[in-house]
């Protein structure tokens, strides 16, 4: 709970503080979803005025790690938890988790009046250099330009882009992803995470005069 500082001013003594005073949560952007199939359980909560507090447990340490990337970076708070059928495979447990990311913050943004809804960042991690372009306007769209092939770690890395998929179809998003240049997998696809939370976090902001962020008038 956030709390604002309330202050009294003594001429001879200078200001001193009175109380702290909870900020209340209404008007805050909040999406929580709840997944269960029977190839995965999945829970998340995001706060987009957050502070990049991140809490994430899936059963795939690579996954949460990128999870924790797009929200630290992206400035929300995330809470992720559940579990799936990795002894099958990761792939369902990457995708849904793409699905639920997307759809959480999807109710978080609500009608997306105020957004500024295009954003594009660059993110570098030591000789890896990526860019994300993203529009918030409804129409799910993905460009993958990540030529990701091998193990990181346990996971094989061609099974990341399903969760790009997902996710641009879940949160209503054009994404363009583009690696520029790197050699080594964790780099590319961290850069690639990191970026996409650089440009969400610009592209969910509420800009100054708010209304729908359409020349037509409506998102979709």
């Amino acid at each position: 709970m956030r709390t604002r500082m309330r202050w009294r001013c003594d001429l001879n003594r200078g200001p001193r503080e009175l109380k702290a005073e909870p900020r209340s949560s209404r008007g805050l952007r909040v999406g929580e979803v709840v997944r269960k199939s029977k190839e995965t359980q999945l829970k998340a909560t995001v706060v987009l005025e957050g502070r990049g507090r991140v809490k994430v447990a899936t059963g795939l340490a690579f996954v949460d790690h990128m999870l924790e990337q797009v929200a630290r970076y992206g400035g929300f708070d995330l809470t992720f938890r559940g579990t799936g059928d990795v002894h099958v495979d990761p792939h369902h447990l990457v995708e849904d988790a793409g699905i639920v990311l997307g759809e959480a913050l999807s109710k978080a943004l609500g009608d997306r009046a105020g957004i500024t809804r295009f954003a594009s960042a660059y993110a570098p991690l030591d000789e890896a250099l990526a860019r994300v372009v993203v529009d918030l306007g409804k129409r799910p769209y993905l460009s993958y330009n990540v030529a990701l092939r091998g193990r990181i770690g346990t996971l094989e890395s061609e099974v990341l882009e399903e969760f790009w998929k997902a996710l641009s179809i879940h949160l209503g998003a054009t994404i363009h992803v583009d690696v520029i240049r790197g050699r080594n997998r964790h780099h590319i696809a961290e850069a690639t995470f990191k970026a996409l939370g650089l440009a969400l976090r610009e592209a969910m902001a509420i800009r100054p005069g708010g209304g729908v962020p359409s020349s037509k008038g409506l998102l979709g």
